[in-house]
């Protein structure tokens, strides 16, 4: 199988909003990052011959797994009953972790709207060919990621708040560690100067915003996934959605 060659990273927003996505090569170099309706996101990945397309919002709603005795029963320790029916697997075992993970509803209509958006675009992306990440010899495949629950993943604890400024300069300074090629927030410090500080002025150009950053993380996660698949892991059921992150294995909590 040819090597996949173009990584996708892409933020569901609420109808009314523009998606973000983004893309990385095998460079890790950026080679898109923008905004975009539905009809740009699909125009682009159907573009691609071989991609892997990672989303930050689960493929499908809730198919009730957790209330099955038998998955329960394979979980260690085993879930008090009662507890935890209502979260998808996958949301679960990452909870187990202390890692921050949205709760999907086993009804579309009754998911927040982004999520609605997620199903939507994992819908038209499987049309256009994309397959769950995995699928023997697929050229084109799909993946849900956890931006959160990923950029704790890297650093071993949860980030500061993404909309914050000392949350975006966090994020960005770990996608620079991890290898993309991008400007190195420090360089933000350099240019603060006691005057600049005193009339409110901040250097930020080069700075992503939370959703950019989002979509970076999660492409590079595509990325990872083709370039080193030893170091991701995947929690949950290919029948209900797996959530993918950047590590063998997890820490047994995250504070």
């Amino acid at each position: 199988m040819q090597k996949v060659t173009t990584f996708i990273g892409i933020v569901p927003q609420a109808p009314t909003r523009s998606l973000i996505f983004a893309a990385l090569n095998l460079e890790q170099r950026v080679i898109d990052l923008r905004q975009g309706d539905m009809e740009d996101v699909i125009a682009f990945a159907s573009a691609q011959e071989y991609a892997i397309a990672a989303i930050c919002g689960p493929l499908r709603p809730n198919q009730g797994l957790m209330k099955l005795e038998a998955v329960r029963q394979r979980i260690k320790p085993i879930p008090p009953p009662g507890r935890w029916a209502d979260d998808r697997l996958a949301e679960y075992l990452l909870r187990q972790h202390n890692l921050r993970v949205a709760r999907t509803s086993a009804k579309a209509e009754q998911c927040p709207s982004w999520m609605q958006t997620s199903f939507r675009l994992s819908e038209r992306l499987a049309a256009a060919g994309y397959q769950d990440y995995g699928a023997d010899e697929a050229q084109l495949q799909l993946m849900e990621v956890s931006p959160d629950a990923t950029y704790t993943v890297l650093i071993g604890k949860r980030p500061f708040a993404k909309s914050s400024l000392e949350g975006r300069l966090q994020r960005q300074l770990i996608l620079y560690d991890q290898g993309l090629h991008i400007d190195d927030p420090m360089r933000v410090f350099e240019e603060i100067t006691r005057y600049r500080l005193k009339q409110g002025i901040l250097p930020l150009d080069g700075l992503y915003s939370p959703n950019e950053l989002n979509a970076l993380i999660a492409a590079f996660t595509a990325w990872l996934a083709e370039a080193d698949p030893q170091q991701i892991s995947s929690y949950g059921d290919p029948a209900e959605g797996q959530i993918f992150l950047p590590a063998a294995v997890l820490k047994k909590k995250y504070p």
